[in-house]
């Protein structure tokens, strides 16, 4: 089907091109990029790039609507997770139906989202939209919000700059205005080698990882005293390691150890007061014990990403916005993270509400069912009539 401004596609259409594209972290994205721009240039809506160091990744921005004035951006990330070591019954990149399911890699998280705002756009281009609509696509969110970074820093700048953003995660069209964040380091542990029957003579850097993971969990404990919110589950923050590596040989006492962790924050957490936690552990009890037998033993804790906690303001436009077009009267909390937080900490106010089930995302024989995308397309037919009144009203 086509109209006079370019090719008009479906949702499922529009999910199964963007889905034959691998847009797995780890690889180039701007074979999707590509597409998406000259489908929305067929409709007369320009795009602009914004492109990662190496080139080989971009995000994509485009403005529907008076120039004069800043709108309502939809964000959604392009890149996937990887579906190595999980067990498909079909082509992970061809997106099949079954069921009123709709099985591929992204279909849930989130390109369901992506093609329900492609396949709007053609209607908000014809609209005469009085607030208008921006359209935020970025990468590497999958890798700790990575590539929206320097998008957002371009707003106000190469990029108008959202006065309100609706981030599409998969949320069953329910409307999310709080998440947790995570927040990760990287500890380096560096003792002295020795022989393992001298042990004396050495400094084990796993035994000090080990008692450092053990302050973790008595900081955990601490929070999970101290600080509750029982919209989210579980109601406090969490800390885990996920990672270790450590050791050369079992006869050989090991000279270094690594290890990462994260919290995952409630909104209003302070960070910082785990990472003074620990290096104060690492100077009061593990380094003048270290350094007695080895003076160059060293201990270092670096934070390597943060993605904020997310919480909208109390009274928001944006979540009044959200709950109009959902056609919902309550808001939910959620655990797992989105950019949300980024955009709100840029000053663009935000709230998650987009199709399909998180249940469903990372997981082998992804879906989204088809009334999720149908719910999808009303809200988005919704905010095509809000945003055509007189000041967005």
């Amino acid at each position: 089907m086509a109209s006079a401004q370019g090719p008009v596609y479906s949702p499922v259409e529009l999910l199964a091109r963007l889905v034959a594209f691998d847009t797995t972290s780890h690889k180039s994205n701007l074979g999707i990029v590509a597409f998406i721009e000259d489908y929305l240039l067929q409709h007369g809506i320009v795009s602009q790039r914004v492109t990662s160091a190496d080139g080989q990744k971009a995000n994509l921005f485009a403005s529907i609507g008076p120039s004069e004035r800043s709108g309502v951006a939809l964000s959604g990330h392009m890149d996937v997770v990887p579906v190595e070591g999980q067990n498909w019954e079909s082509d992970p990149f061809t997106v099949r139906e079954s069921g009123g399911r709709y099985f591929g890699r992204g279909t849930a998280d989130m390109k369901g989202f992506l093609a329900c705002v492609l396949a709007a756009a053609p209607d908000f281009k014809r609209r005469a939209l009085k607030t208008p609509i921006h359209i935020a696509f970025s990468y590497d969110e999958e890798i700790g919000c990575i590539g929206v970074r320097p998008m957002i820093d371009a707003f106000g700048k190469a990029l108008p700059k959202p006065r309100l953003v609706i981030v599409g995660e998969p949320t069953s069209m329910q409307v999310v205005d709080a998440h947790k964040g995570p927040i990760r380091w990287h500890v380096e542990i560096t003792g002295r080698a020795a022989h393992s029957s001298m042990a004396p003579l050495g400094v084990n850097a796993i035994t000090y990882a080990a008692m450092l993971i053990g302050e973790l969990s008595r900081i955990e404990a601490d929070l999970k005293a101290r600080v509750q919110d029982e919209r989210f589950n579980p109601p406090y923050a969490t800390l885990q390691v996920t990672r270790l590596e450590g050791g050369t040989a079992s006869n050989i006492i090991p000279v270094s150890c690594w290890f990462g962790f994260e919290v995952r924050a409630l909104p209003g957490l302070d960070a910082a007061y785990i990472e003074r936690r620990m290096r104060d552990y690492a100077e009061a009890v593990c380094l003048p014990e270290m350094r007695r037998v080895a003076p160059e033993a060293a201990i270092s804790i670096v934070r390597t990403n943060a993605v904020p906690p997310f919480g909208a303001d109390a009274g928001s436009e944006v979540v009044a916005l959200a709950l109009k077009l959902a056609e919902q009267n309550a808001t939910h909390a959620v655990s797992y993270a989105t950019e949300a937080g980024l955009f709100q900490d840029a000053g663009s106010p935000s709230v998650v509400c987009g199709p399909g089930d998180i249940a469903q995302a990372h997981t082998a024989n992804e879906w989204i069912a088809a009334s999720e995308l149908q719910k999808c397309m009303a809200f988005l037919d919704r905010l095509g009539h809000w945003a055509e009144r007189p000041a967005g009203r």
